[in-house]
């Protein structure tokens, strides 16, 4: 660079610093101020070399996310400075050693969960983004600012991935809509949330997101027109109320548009609610809810509201700490409308989350719901020694689960995700008491532990001191807290088991004169096709392995050829699985149909690709190589967790190969419906029909035809042309 662009770009860095003293969301004492500066300059000096893929220096990364934190989420100087710190021990010479004599330990230790885990071993086995996302999640049990910052990383990595190779951007765009998006909705940053989403479609779906963007953008001056008109209806009632108020629109994400297309089969324009109304009021404290349901009444007295879409979160706030009004009213020109309404408090905790909750606790008032699940949270983590992907999985279990309020017998009132269950209850109250569970009483009435509880209900546990946790448990805990408890319990009594059982082996080895040694062990578990020590001494401690069992093995114990023989099946794994890295690493794409370089296969049955769909192929630990669709709802998770497990797939010349596929049909019920849809299929385009099902019932129809095609062209003409046919309203792939 000239040093005119050094200078250049100093200046600009200087100019965002200052720009980040200026948004900072709290007035800042001086020694915020200092503190600030300092954790800038070491960024600074640490990031001084560094560039991005971009070009631009590295340092503009850390001031953004500062910058993020300060606005948009309204944290505290600690958290900016460790923000502007967050990539210097990992990616420079500074030390975690360093950062704790410079800045103190608080700020150390949430660089410290800012820090992935490096130099992790590259196993077929492990994932290393998930034992990552296992390190950050446990420090929710030190410090939540932590994954705070954490998000605002990401979301300014997602805002800046255009430079990226498109595997890149798909991997993280998975990360980020597997893990990064449902945690910012659980911590109440709503915005964030959508901002992800959205960015995260724009990768892995483009041409899907750039359509409805597209549609949203052609229809925004009607929307705007709309809400100007449901406005003026209102606004002469709430003012003659002297309400200081104000009404603005808010655009459902395109995100959120996309799944309802995907839930409800519909197309863009087929969706109804793609915008919501927000009438936010100023108000003290005490006379929220009274103002709130005054503006209610007055908007229910222009427009009919919908009386199964009422939502009430200010009596009952939801656990992200998330306060509103909802409710659904037939709007101007007929259309069903969403209008959200908040006291400004309210607004700013759905703007902010967290810490806009903090911020306006007082006492012992109702802002607890991200306190009691953050308590529970850390409590579950406190048993977290299950292998990281099953761990984000039951952390990710209760993440954007809907909620419903159930009551105790004293008629207090609890929060639960929606599907919860007695069990799930139960720990819900205390962990000793949803460890001697032995039934539940739900309105009164005696039910299994596996019923799934309504908003409403009365639960009562009825307990006792014999009972415990069984692995049946399993199979009707929903929550994380009740599942992660249920776990270390049978974790503990596998343990005692296990020690009992090893007792009973070393005896019965002794009276076959064989030593229980390492080497024994091995050949045991290789013998009895377990996978470790524990499995094989929890089995003879329960009996499942008998005396005539380890007879059976102390005969071949003595076999020479036998026991070489077992040696190699031990050892096959080992260059097995460096043959898959050996693939992984060979083959940057996977090819199908004549190509000389064909590899063999298996077409997953989760997404059933065919030729012509977008796919990418997933080395598997038993199952050789399986090919997903692109958008395969297992596509994020696997993205997200084993990306050098994937390798790019391409169709070249699949014409000698055909392929099943299922399609879906409704409409009217014509007579001779039936001929003409066979007529286009077989008649016209040649294609074999494998099963026909259909049913009619008052005047309409559904179906589902078996087709057998070579390539996902045909399939769309086959659709294209069905739709045609007079009666036929959806032609759909299942």
């Amino acid at each position: 660079m000239t040093e005119a662009a050094i200078e250049k770009e100093n200046k600009e860095i200087a100019k965002q610093y200052k720009e980040l003293l200026r948004i900072s969301y709290q007035s800042l004492t001086d020694e915020d101020k200092k503190l600030i500066r300092s954790a800038f300059d070491i960024a600074v000096d640490a990031h001084k070399n560094q560039r991005r893929k971009s070009g631009e220096a590295y340092v503009f990364h850390p001031i953004a996310v500062a910058k993020i934190v300060a606005s948009e989420m309204g944290l505290d100087a600690v958290s900016i400075a460790s923000a502007l710190l967050h990539d210097v021990v990992e990616d420079t010479e500074y030390t975690l050693a360093d950062i704790e004599r410079l800045f103190g330990e608080t700020v150390a230790r949430i660089v410290d969960g800012l820090t992935k885990i490096a130099h992790l071993k590259k196993d077929m086995n492990i994932s290393q983004q998930a034992e990552n996302f296992r390190k950050m999640l446990l420090t929710l049990n030190d410090d939540v600012r932590v994954i705070i910052i954490k998000i605002a990383d990401r979301y300014h990595n997602m805002l800046t991935m255009d430079s990226m190779p498109e595997h890149k951007q798909v991997k993280i765009a998975s990360e980020t809509l597997y893990i990064y998006a449902p945690l910012a909705h659980r911590i109440g940053l709503y915005n964030i949330k959508t901002e992800l989403e959205d960015l995260s479609l724009k990768y892995t779906e483009p041409e899907v997101y750039e359509d409805i963007l597209g549609k949203i953008e052609e229809s925004k001056e009607e929307q705007q027109a709309y809400i100007d008109a449901f406005s003026g209806v209102i606004s002469d009632s709430l003012d003659k109320e002297n309400l200081n108020y104000y009404i603005k629109g808010r655009m459902k994400s395109i995100f959120s548009i996309r799944r309802k297309m995907k839930v409800q089969n519909v197309s863009f324009d087929e969706i109804y609610d793609k915008f919501a109304i927000r009438i936010i009021y100023k108000s003290d404290r005490h006379n929220e809810k009274f103002l709130a349901w005054k503006i209610y009444s007055i908007v229910t007295d222009h427009f009919t509201p919908n009386p199964v879409r009422l939502r009430d979160w200010i009596s009952s706030p939801k656990s992200t700490g998330y306060e509103a009004l909802h409710i659904t009213v037939m709007g101007p020109k007929g259309k069903w409308v969403e209008v959200q309404i908040r006291s400004e408090r309210m607004h700013e905790i759905a703007e902010k989350g967290y810490a806009a909750h903090f911020k306006y606790k007082h006492g012992n008032q109702k802002e607890q719901g991200i306190e009691e699940w953050l308590n529970k949270l850390q409590e579950a983590l406190e048993n977290a020694n299950t292998n990281a992907v099953d761990f984000v999985e039951e952390f990710k279990l209760n993440l954007y689960s809907k909620e419903i309020f159930v009551f105790t017998p004293k008629g207090e009132l609890k929060s639960l995700p929606k599907g919860a269950t007695p069990l799930d209850f139960a720990f819900n109250i205390h962990t000793e008491v949803g460890m001697h569970t032995r039934g539940a009483k739900v309105n009164g009435k005696l039910v299994p532990l596996n019923t799934t509880l309504q908003s409403g209900d009365q639960v009562d546990i009825l307990t006792s001191e014999t009972a415990k946790p069984s692995q049946s448990w399993l199979d009707y805990a929903t929550t994380a807290r009740a599942r992660s408890k249920i776990k270390s319990s049978l974790r503990e009594e596998k343990k005692s088991t296990a020690m009992e059982g090893k007792e009973v082996l070393r005896r019965k080895l002794k009276s076959q004169k064989i030593n229980l040694n390492e080497d024994t062990i091995n050949k045991l578990v290789v013998f009895f096709k377990l996978k470790t020590s524990l499995d094989l001494f929890y089995r003879v401690g329960i009996g499942a392995i008998d005396n005539q069992m380890l007879k059976d093995f102390a005969a071949s114990y003595s076999n020479a050829f036998i026991t070489f023989f077992k040696n190699k099946i031990k050892r096959t794994p080992v260059p097995e699985d460096i043959h898959r890295e050996e693939i992984t690493t060979k083959y940057d794409t996977l090819v199908f149909g004549k190509e000389e370089d064909k590899l063999e296969y298996k077409l997953s049955q989760c997404c059933n690709p065919i030729p012509g769909d977008e796919v990418f192929g997933f080395v598997s630990v038993n199952d050789g190589i399986k090919v997903h669709k692109k958008n395969c709802p297992n596509a994020i998770s696997l993205q997200s967790n084993y990306a050098y497990r994937i390798i790019s797939a391409k169709w070249i010349d699949s014409s000698q190969e055909e392929f099943t596929v299922e399609i879906m049909l409704t409409g009217i019920d014509n007579i001779g419906l039936i001929s003409e849809i066979t007529e286009v299929i077989s008649g016209n385009l040649h294609v074999n029909m494998r099963n026909i099902n259909f049913s009619t019932d008052g005047g309409t129809f559904s179906g589902r035809i078996t087709l057998v095609v070579k390539n996902n062209a045909i399939l769309k003409k086959v659709i294209d042309n069905l739709k045609r046919i007079n009666g036929i309203d959806k032609v759909s792939r299942i």
